[in-house]
């Protein structure tokens, strides 16, 4: 008999709970995912397998972080706008061709992760996201950015690596507060004199490309902590800039020195290089 009746009470709890669920909108569904995170919004459907985004998404106005990551996506909608208060927008491991002009009002994104997608391009409207501060867009097909993120003077990290860039945008060398910048794995077959105007640059990567020789301008990078030039096809190193000579020095001796001290001017084995202050000037 206790048997019957408990059974009768797990189908009325499945009625009720199937009532609840019903009355839920869609957006409140998707809702429920939701979670706080240091006072931020954040929903994450990574993983889902999703080939387009569910449209209940854009109902969701508070979201602050947004993680649409490894799924197989083609296309983001122009309703991406309507996330006016994102601060963090990730989308890597897609198979988008392109991202929405729209992307240019989320105003408030400081973080975007767009790598290993299918990207041939980079829409103008991105430079109106003037709070980025980290944007990856590595492991793409881009051959050039657009000369509207010269606007993005607050961006400290930036990933184009494994992509198909021949010269460094000259865009990048407006983004005065760059910190890290990695370009690995391109086509580059030099670096600008424009380098020097990145003065904040700690950590520079331009491995696996094909630079012959490296500008002068690279001694004016006093804050840089480590340059990797592996596997390119260095053939010319820059001297430093004069230095006066001590009493004890010989006047036969150079006052110039490689900029770089540990560097080998006929080397083609090329090893990741750390440069300090006293390794330049």
């Amino acid at each position: 008999m206790g048997g019957i009746v408990c059974t009768e009470e797990m189908k009325e709890e499945k009625r009720r709970s199937e009532g609840r669920e019903d009355s839920l909108t869609s957006a409140d569904r998707i809702r429920r995912f939701t979670v706080k995170q240091f006072g931020y919004n954040v929903l994450s459907l990574a993983r889902r397998g999703l080939k387009e985004v569910p449209d209940e998404l854009w109902e969701l106005l508070e979201l602050d972080k947004l993680n649409l990551s490894l799924n197989s996506l083609t296309v983001l909608p122009s309703q991406l706008a309507l996330l006016s208060n994102l601060v963090v927008l990730n989308l890597w491991g897609n198979q988008l061709s392109n991202l929405p002009p729209e992307i240019g009002q989320l105003r408030k994104l400081r973080v975007l992760f767009a790598y290993r997608n299918r990207l041939k391009e980079v829409p103008e409207e991105l430079g109106a996201c003037t709070q980025l501060e980290v944007l990856s867009l590595a492991n793409n097909q881009l051959s050039s950015l657009p000369a509207s993120l010269s606007n993005l003077t607050q961006l400290r990290k930036l990933n184009l690596s494994h992509n198909l860039i021949t010269h460094i945008p000259g865009c990048v060398y407006n983004m005065k507060a760059l910190v890290f910048l990695h370009l690995a794995f391109n086509r580059l077959e030099n670096l600008a004199e424009n380098i020097q105007a990145l003065v904040e640059l700690r950590i520079l990567i331009v491995e696996g490309n094909s630079i012959h020789s490296l500008p002068k301008a690279l001694c004016c990078l006093t804050r840089l902590e480590l340059l990797n030039l592996d596997f390119n096809d260095i053939k010319d190193v820059p001297q430093s800039r004069s230095v006066s000579r001590s009493a004890s020095q010989p006047a036969s001796q150079p006052a110039s020195q490689p900029a770089i001290s540990c560097f080998r001017h006929s080397s083609l084995t090329i090893n990741t290089l750390h440069l300090h202050r006293d390794s330049c000037i």
